[in-house]
């Protein structure tokens, strides 16, 4: 039986592929999205507190590599093997070599339900492997093109659109707060937040699983090689994040964490900056690969997959 988390997930799709009328008002996604990230930012930064060591830093550039190197790996098998085009292969390089904080949600709850131990650096994983993949996937746009632009159309730097995102903010703020309160000066507030962290998610995959599902309807038989690519590269990009938690020494559910974070695809944070940098990128894609495609596989399969990936390495 999957986690019963999960099946909130499959209820959505469920509901949506029957074309139910069932939905999560706009206001509610909101802020569950705004609870999931601060509590998550919380959970990190609260396991972090009186525990922050030089060794940190070796992770953190460790991370920030990968951020850079794996859209830099996907862009020529975009190009030659999917055959998109120069806007599309660097939208797809942004959003997979960035991260889907859902499926991370999903991925730490997956692990703290079998015991398995992980550090609270594990939510800085997220801001360190968004950045640098989003940023990449723009300057590679701009490197096989003639944009010059190096800013959004708002006029805001693209680096700065990227740090200031909605997201970003709340799980960078999560865990300050997190690091410098503890499990225990600010438990009449964290309490709740991390006590109600389980329900909040599965109302959130509730409403992911109607999105994919409305997404998912959208697939013709043109897209096979888009949705080959999909299905076939989070197993592949795990093996990254694997071996490099390996060699840093992490523990076994951060590993686990930072496979299935290095295996998602961001349908969040990417799309922002991708619509306003790259107007001629087809976001429909992105959105169709990320999360009509790649996040239903992690949540139903993948995670469970580099876990096992991880006991053979480890062997």
């Amino acid at each position: 039986m999957p986690d019963i988390i999960v099946m909130f997930f499959l209820l959505g799709v469920i509901a949506g592929t029957l074309r139910s009328d069932l939905t999560i008002p706009k206001a509610a996604y909101d802020i569950l999205s705004l609870l999931l990230m601060l509590t998550i930012g919380l959970k990190g930064g609260m396991a972090l507190h009186g525990n922050l060591h030089w060794g940190l830093v070796s992770q953190v550039l460790a991370i920030m590599a990968l951020g850079f190197i794996i859209p830099l790996v996907l862009f020529p098998m975009l190009r030659h093997l999917v055959r998109l085009s120069v806007a599309d292969s660097a939208s797809f390089c942004a959003h997979y070599g960035s991260v889907s904080a859902g499926t991370f949600a999903v991925a730490l709850a997956w692990v703290e339900s079998r015991g398995m131990a992980t550090g609270g650096q594990v939510t800085l994983y997220l801001v360190l492997l968004e950045l640098p993949a989003i940023l990449t996937g723009l300057w590679l746009y701009r490197r096989y093109t003639e944009e010059t632009a190096q800013t959004s159309s708002t006029g805001t730097p693209l680096w700065q659109e990227t740090l200031t995102n909605r997201s970003v903010v709340l799980l960078v703020g999560g865990v300050v707060i997190g690091i410098l309160y503890g499990p225990d000066q600010g438990d009449g507030v964290t309490a709740p937040l991390t006590g109600a962290f389980s329900l909040v998610l599965s109302l959130f995959l509730l409403e992911m699983g109607l999105v994919a599902a409305e997404t998912l309807r959208k697939i013709q038989l043109r897209h096979w090689r888009l949705i080959a690519f999909a299905l076939c590269m989070p197993p592949v990009l795990s093996l990254p994040g694997l071996v490099t938690g390996i060699w840093l020494g992490l523990e076994t559910g951060t590993i686990v964490i930072l496979a299935a974070l290095t295996a998602s695809a961001s349908y969040i944070a990417a799309p922002v900056a991708v619509r306003h940098a790259i107007p001629d990128a087809d976001i429909g894609l992105a959105m169709l690969a990320s999360l009509g495609v790649t996040f239903p596989f992690n949540v139903l399969i993948g995670i469970g997959l580099y876990s096992y990936f991880l006991d053979i390495l480890a062997a």
